[in-house]
């Protein structure tokens, strides 16, 4: 992309930018905060700039659909394991842990190691042997063993985790503009989804891969900023952590007990191994794994990326504890309004304006480096295993690249229509996780290591799986419970278990037709 073609997209920024601020002037009443508003515009630009830069400067042959998507599968350690860390370090995991800590207690602040496990575990047992066979997407493995149109009813649980990943960290940053700058929730979400969708179809994987070096390195700095400021209203370290405990008691500590969780003690564990296993299947994290340059550069940015997201935790477990014990009778206005926003809230009225911005920062390259990722590998999926094979087999990759462009914005209009509907962040990020779970995860683990699976077992072990964890409904997305499961019964892992065995005694018991190679390289 050259440098004069990169200019109507920056103008069309400006304008979008521009635009959002004379309708936020001229046509409400908020109280926006004007410096913090220009700030943000500013660091949206650069990264814009630094991403159209990334893309321009793509080898040709990388200009198709395997560019794209897997940035030629040309990326280097350093810089997979840069955007590995910053697409799970996104808006939903710092602003989600804020939230639980200051509102559940340590006890219940699973995700992040929960998800550090995950990578560890996808590098050690899924990462080489998926680098191997040059697979495009994750659900390739998934065609080569049970056909393009069972894959295709499996890419619904896939699907739904990104909008749902995508929707929490949209939540997240919404809920962040909305108490910085001082924007309601729906127009703070309308306006960070479309600017975050439009930077994202400017460019694939290497734009999206470069951002992340830059949105990672802010996101560190400025949570690092944040904190002790924040310290200084609750008398330091020392003093949080003892004022913590004492508000919480067993559930301050992030080890299970008994006292600690009552009757949901099972159900800790179910939301446990959810996240760590539910946190493998999916294509923002095989997506890096099949663009790295070999199997040994695959396995190693997954343990690496784990490491850092346990070190990126520190700062929303601190904020979260210090929201739970300042008193903000203290402060004029008052304490946060809902879970959601009690990272924003610390953000604003425990720092100074310019500590608050730069913290406004780090919330927004959280975002993105996570929206970009996730709407990336949702249209990549449907492009490449849903549209290709059954609409338009003799597609050429030039085409592919330019649908997954426009499948972009689809995936994000969805997305954003969710967020305007839920209001916890992390509520929406374990949602992402458990339909995956339940429903992919069996089918992948099958489709790799068991070679008598067959469509005939992965249909079946789906409907037990779909059946065992629908009839348990959900409350999130107000779904009722129409199986009497006791209380405190782990029915997700339940419902995974069944569906994995289900999966294999069928394949066992039924026909293994070999189908047709398909194309993945």
């Amino acid at each position: 992309m050259p440098l004069r073609s990169q200019g109507l997209p920056l103008l069309l920024l400006g304008t979008l930018l521009g635009g959002a601020a004379a309708y936020l002037y001229w046509f409400t009443e908020e109280d926006v905060h004007w410096p913090a508003f220009f700030s943000m515009a500013v660091f949206y630009a650069v990264v814009y700039y630094i991403g159209a830069r990334a893309a321009g400067r793509r080898r040709e042959e990388d200009n198709d659909a395997d560019g794209m998507m897997l940035a030629g599968r040309s990326l280097p350690l350093y810089l997979a394991i840069f955007t590995m860390s910053a697409t799970w370090v996104g808006g939903g995991f710092i602003n989600g842990t804020a939230e639980y800590t200051a509102t559940q207690g340590l006890v219940w602040v699973q995700a992040p190691w929960g998800y550090a496990l995950s990578l560890v575990i996808g590098g050690l047992f899924f990462a080489r042997t998926m680098r191997r066979r040059r697979y495009r997407t994750m659900l390739d493995p998934l065609t080569e063993r049970y056909g393009e149109r069972l894959t295709a009813v499996l890419f619904l649980p896939a699907l739904t985790g990104e909008l749902f990943w995508t929707a929490a960290i949209l939540t997240a940053l919404g809920a962040t503009f909305g108490t910085v700058l001082g924007i309601d929730l729906t127009t703070a979400i309308l306006l960070s989804a479309t600017i975050a969708v439009a930077y994202t179809a400017l460019g694939g994987l290497w734009a999206v891969a470069m951002t992340d070096v830059v949105q990672l390195l802010i996101l560190f700095i400025g949570l690092a900023l944040i904190v002790p400021f924040a310290l200084s209203y609750t008398g330091g370290l020392g003093a949080t952590w003892t004022a913590y405990r004492d508000t919480f008691g067993a559930a301050a500590s992030p080890f299970p007990s008994r006292e600690a969780l009552g009757g949901a003690y099972w159900t800790w564990w179910d939301y446990a191994l959810l996240l760590v296993f539910g946190g493998i299947p999916w294509q923002v994290y095989f997506q890096r794994v099949l663009a790295a340059r070999d199997e040994n550069t695959a396995v190693r940015l997954s343990l690496i990326a784990g490491v850092v997201c346990l070190l990126a935790a520190v700062a929303p477990v601190l904020i979260g504890m210090i929201s739970a014990t300042v008193d903000w009778s203290l402060i004029a206005a008052g304490p946060p309004p809902d879970a959601s926003a009690t990272l924003p809230w610390v953000v604003r009225y425990l720092t100074n304006p310019v500590v608050a911005v730069i913290g406004l920062g780090a919330v927004a390259a959280a975002v993105m480096s996570s929206v970009d990722s996730s709407v990336l590998s949702a249209s990549s999926m449907g492009v490449w295993n849903v549209y290709k094979p059954l609409v338009d087999p003799g597609m050429p990759d030039s085409r592919l690249a330019v649908l997954i462009q426009r499948c972009i914005w689809i995936v994000g209009v969805a997305a954003t229509l969710i967020a305007f509907q839920v209001r916890s962040v992390y509520a929406l990020w374990f949602l992402c996780s458990d339909f995956v779970y339940c429903l992919l995860f069996p089918a992948l683990v099958c489709a790799l290591f068991d070679p008598r699976t067959n469509r005939y077992g992965a249909l079946a072990g789906f409907g037990l799986a779909a059946l065992l964890r629908f009839g348990g409904g959900d409350a999130t997305l107000g779904l009722p419970a129409f199986l009497p499961y006791p209380a405190d019964f782990p029915f997700r892992t339940t419902a995974m278990l069944a569906g994995l065995l289900a999966s294999m005694a069928v394949s066992r018991l039924t026909p293994n037709q070999r189908l047709p190679d398909s194309s993945h390289r």
